[in-house]
């Protein structure tokens, strides 16, 4: 299917929410089909599988193929789903920016011989820094500088057209705005009729107020899902990037505003100088730092409402240690209100609380 009607995937695809509820154990002829793929695609009977560790909407296997360790993403939800061959040619693109991510060693998203798509990753025996940070072992401030000098260095990658990206790597939508505002009000009419928000219609005229900002005259590479679990390294040093499905062609100050959806403002500090350290901050930044903020947050609300994040426990990756689900909706709803106020009143980075 295609995606140009999408803004985020997680939350707009047709099967909303597939694969980001709690699940079992991955089915067990898809795993045979899968070895049998493989087999086939690296021109082998060895292949060993065993169950990954991904937390995100696809299932995971490790595997060993004649001895070399990959990391297999499928992607089987009913729309048929072809992104993934979009996003490893885009892991290419980011590595040849300079910025580290996993190799790819096969794709197929045609679903022609198995009724999924599959991708075989460079397997990067490093943790995720969540856990780091988690844990609070992290050295924040040199990786959230290192973080901000990567985002740099991946907005050289240009493309025409906005919003998600075809096959061709290029934005399915012909105006940034047109993507921006794209199933904002289906968003907002879904948190308000869950008893979310209340306000939605004041956050509606406030982005309204700022329409100008939107008026891009070209979209550079945004992760869209830019987040310490998408990253691997050990404590003090990144290792890859990883996760480049929801990628966009956007805004610079998206992806920053993504780390704002969990950070507090030291930590958004040290990543602004990261990335100044390689490129300029663009014309009115501010603001185009709270209005994704307010977007991004807007879209992560719907997600956490709509798949029941509020009501897990601190197992649950996005959920501090100690924390709760409650504690989740409170932050939610506190970033919202943060990001409303900053874009009204042009705030700088230092109302982001801890």
């Amino acid at each position: 299917m295609s995606r140009r009607d999408i803004y985020y995937w997680k939350c707009d695809r047709p099967a909303a929410f597939h694969g980001i509820q709690s699940r079992g154990a991955a089915d067990a002829n898809l795993a045979a089909q899968l070895e049998i793929e493989l087999c086939r695609h690296f021109d082998t009977q060895n292949v060993v599988l065993s169950p990954g560790a991904g937390q995100g909407n696809h299932l995971t296997w490790n595997a060993e193929v004649d001895g070399k360790p990959l990391f297999i993403r499928v992607e089987n939800g009913p729309e048929k789903d072809a992104h993934l061959a979009v996003e490893s040619a885009l892991l290419d693109r980011v590595r040849a920016a300079g910025v580290v991510t996993p190799r790819v060693f096969g794709c197929d998203a045609s679903r022609s011989r198995v009724s999924f798509a599959w991708q075989a990753l460079e397997r990067i025996e490093a943790p995720d820094l969540n856990q780091w940070f988690k844990q609070g072992t992290l050295e924040v401030p040199k990786i959230a500088f290192e973080i901000g000098v990567a985002v740099a260095k991946w907005q050289t990658i240009k493309f025409e057209g906005f919003g998600v990206l075809d096959e061709k790597l290029r934005g399915y939508r012909a105006s940034y705005a047109d993507y921006f505002h794209l199933r904002l009000d289906e968003h907002l009419h879904f948190l308000k009729t869950r008893g979310f928000l209340a306000n939605t219609d004041e956050i509606l005229a406030e982005i309204e107020n700022h329409r100008a900002l939107l008026d891009l005259p070209q979209g550079c590479l945004v992760h869209k899902d830019l987040a310490l679990w998408n990253i691997l390294g050990t404590r003090d040093q990144i290792a890859a990037f990883i996760d480049f499905d929801d990628s966009i062609a956007g805004d610079s100050m998206d992806d920053l505003s993504l780390l704002a959806c969990f950070h507090d403002a030291a930590f958004l500090q040290r990543a602004f100088d990261g990335y100044q350290s390689v490129r300029a901050l663009p014309e009115h930044h501010l603001r185009r730092f709270w209005l994704h903020l307010l977007r991004n947050m807007i879209v992560k609300a719907v997600i956490r409402v709509g798949a029941a994040y509020f009501d897990r426990d601190d197992g649950f990756f996005l959920i501090g240690s100690g924390s709760s689900g409650a504690s989740l909706r409170e932050m939610t709803l506190s970033r919202l209100a943060t990001a409303l106020r900053g874009l009204r009143e042009g705030c700088g980075l230092d109302i982001l609380s801890a």
